[in-house]
């Protein structure tokens, strides 16, 4: 196996990060996600030009056709930078998803690509990520047509989009409808989670679905499919994080002075610091096999799951020993280690906790 990027993906790479370090220092960052609830985020229409909107999309329906090592290349950055932009829930899960659809959505999706709109994916509940078997949310037959029921939550990039995607339970199993959040019904509660993202609660109360807006070609493989996909993004996301915390913590264990020297002199801080680079190489190699294993189409349900489940426990591990090193400072806005542990444990808790992987993995996938 091939575990580096090829010559396209370190110019992507390196587009990316200059962009970033231009324009979206941590002050930046905070102006964003401490601005008002749905701001948009400034790098979305840069991610435009750039054609990151349109990278895992299929060619046929306007995309770019990206490989999974492509999102992982982007998704390192994310981690390393903190972006804010809503790229996981507008992109990864509702751009994505909203492909399935046929010619029905092919306007929508152009305005998606275009920077012009955003769709989220609105499929969590109340217990988590499920199997269809355990939806609440259903699609019936009403007196007029098609009418839903039931209740979202932590829909990401919920609380800004311009259309949802809900998943339900359907006579024949899974529907994927498309719903207007101002539509009658409909009851969307944003909020700000503890990463700084924007996300909302969303109720439907018999809103009546148009059969223009049912995506034809959804099934629980495709879905499936999109969410291990956005696993791996995710999981790239954390590593980057993690790769971040290394390096300023070791930086300050380098500066900080007690005693009159160095703390990083002392065998406790180097064993932690040690103990924190362990553990990110162990994510970044696993990262890299499960990535391998994807681009060759031979990644099964059971490598997602074991890899969102280690980037869970050896993030946490990262996260909290850089915020030991640093002491109580590290729990402030101020100081950017605390914003990284917080977006690991975002990471952890979407699309399935690690829990909920392990048992996932241990099914079978």
């Amino acid at each position: 196996m091939d575990f580096t990027f090829n010559p396209e993906q370190d110019m992507l790479r390196d587009s990316l990060r200059k962009l970033l370090e231009q324009q979206y220092d941590f002050d930046t960052r905070q102006k964003i996600v401490n601005g008002p609830l749905g701001q948009a985020d400034a790098l979305w229409p840069e991610f435009t030009d750039m054609g990151l909107l349109a990278l895992p999309l299929p060619e046929n329906r306007g995309g770019f056709g990206g490989k999974p090592s492509d999102l992982v290349a982007i998704g390192e950055l994310f981690g390393q930078f903190l972006v804010s932009a809503p790229y996981v829930g507008a992109v990864m899960l509702g751009a994505q998803v909203l492909a399935l659809g046929g010619a029905a959505q092919a306007v929508l999706l152009e305005r998606v690509l275009g920077g012009q709109a955003v769709v989220a994916l609105a499929h969590e509940e109340s217990h988590g990520v499920g199997r269809l078997e355990v939806l609440q949310t259903e699609v019936q037959e009403g007196s007029d047509g098609l009418v839903l029921s039931g209740e979202k939550r932590l829909v990401l990039a919920g609380s800004a989009a311009d259309k949802l995607i809900v998943s339900a339970r359907g006579a024949q199993g899974l529907m994927l409808v498309l719903v207007d959040p101002a539509a009658q019904g409909v009851k969307v509660t944003g909020y700000q989670t503890v990463d700084g993202r924007q996300a909302a609660n969303i109720r439907f109360d018999q809103v009546a679905i148009a059969s223009a807006d049912v995506l034809p070609d959804a099934d629980s493989d495709s879905l499936n499919r999109i969410l291990d996909l956005t696993r791996l993004m995710l999981s790239a996301e954390a590593v980057g994080a993690m790769s971040a915390l290394v390096q300023i913590s070791a930086a300050y264990a380098a500066t900080r002075k007690q005693f009159g020297q160095p703390i990083g002199n002392f065998q406790a801080i180097v064993h932690k610091l040690a103990d924190m680079k362990i553990a990110c190489t162990k994510s970044q190699a696993h990262l890299l096999n499960v990535t391998a294993l994807a681009d060759m189409g031979r990644a099964a349900p059971r490598d997602f799951a074991l890899l969102k489940a280690q980037m869970g426990r050896l993030g946490r591990l990262v996260g909290e020993t850089a915020i030991q090193l640093h002491g109580g400072i590290a729990m402030t806005d101020e100081l950017n280690v605390g914003h990284y542990h917080k977006r690991i444990l975002a990471i952890e808790a979407m699309l399935g906790n690690t829990e909920y992987q392990l048992r996932l993995a241990g099914a079978g996938g």
